[in-house]
């Protein structure tokens, strides 16, 4: 059964404008006409594939043809480029899924080096990027999921190391005597209400969770700078807690055998697409001298 490419790249539209008006503006035609070819392909393919809500949202099913749009995109876009059929100042666009973490510390390095490719960056939490993947949202994702997203490949980057850090002075206040009890008790920084990281620690060293005493911070940077301040412990990556620890800004804590590796993996479409591929190759490559060996 053939999909006819109009609505397919129709869905499409009205998944990234939102609206079924948005979309007829884009793709200028009347919303009747966007209506008709969303339902058109939908009765060929016997399925709903769009939830009509504001915004727009896809099903799952919708999901994996708004994922073969966009891949077929970028292929008409790579042919257009090898056929030099590309017009004036086009540019070549990657986008990605990426933890904030990365972004703040190793990943920006790795865009440095490719200067004809401009990528479009979608930050969200490492354990949900691959969403954006299976929604079709991006074309590659740093992710802490092994399994591929259907469709896609897996490589492993390698691992992120945290630290339990504070600040001297809070260590000195809130942090004396047994530490699972401590930590438990005192006030942490997280980044957001989905953030389960510190919790996760506190339930490896035997207790429930972290206190409710919360401050909510959510970029890397502000996150790093909220537990120098003093406003909380919190869990920081290595590559950003060193310097603080060598200028005596932060203190580990419970001893230098005490860390939280995440291992992280690059997932990205099944595509031969050069820019995508460049984009890889120059992750992978950055990766693995800035993160531990898988």
């Amino acid at each position: 059964m053939e999909l006819p490419l109009d609505q397919v790249r129709t869905l499409l539209a009205v998944v990234d404008e939102g609206t079924f008006d948005a979309a007829a503006v884009v793709l200028h035609v009347t919303p009747s006409a966007v209506s008709q070819r969303v339902k058109a392909l939908e009765q060929r393919t016997g399925r709903v594939l769009l939830q009509r809500t504001k915004p727009v949202r896809p099903t799952e099913s919708g999901e994996v043809l708004v994922r073969f749009a966009r891949q077929l995109a970028r292929l008409e876009r790579d042919a257009r480029g090898e056929l030099g059929m590309s017009g004036a100042g086009e540019p070549t666009r990657v986008s990605v899924a990426v933890n904030a973490d990365s972004l703040a510390t190793w990943f920006l390095e790795a865009l440095t080096g490719l200067p004809d490719v401009f990528v479009e960056l979608r930050r969200e939490d490492e354990e949900h990027t691959a969403a954006l993947l299976r929604e079709g949202l991006v074309m590659a994702a740093v992710t802490s999921s092994p399994d591929a997203v259907p469709g896609c490949s897996v490589r492993a980057l390698g691992r992120m190391r945290y630290l339990p850090v504070a600040a001297p002075a809070f260590a000195a206040a809130h942090l004396t005597g047994p530490l699972p009890d401590a930590l438990a008790a005192a006030p942490v920084i997280v980044f957001d209400r989905v953030d389960d990281f510190q919790d996760a620690f506190l339930r490896r060293l035997g207790r429930d969770g972290a206190s409710s005493l919360r401050h909510y911070v959510p970029t890397s940077e502000g996150f790093v700078e909220a537990v120098t301040a003093g406003l909380g412990w919190g869990m920081v990556p290595q590559a950003q807690a060193e310097p603080r620890l060598r200028e005596g800004r932060l203190v580990r804590l419970g001893g230098p055998g005490l860390w939280v590796d995440t291992p992280l993996y690059w997932q990205q479409w099944k595509l031969d697409s050069p820019a995508l591929g460049a984009v890889a190759e120059a992750v992978v490559r950055t990766a693995g001298g800035a993160l531990r060996r898988p």
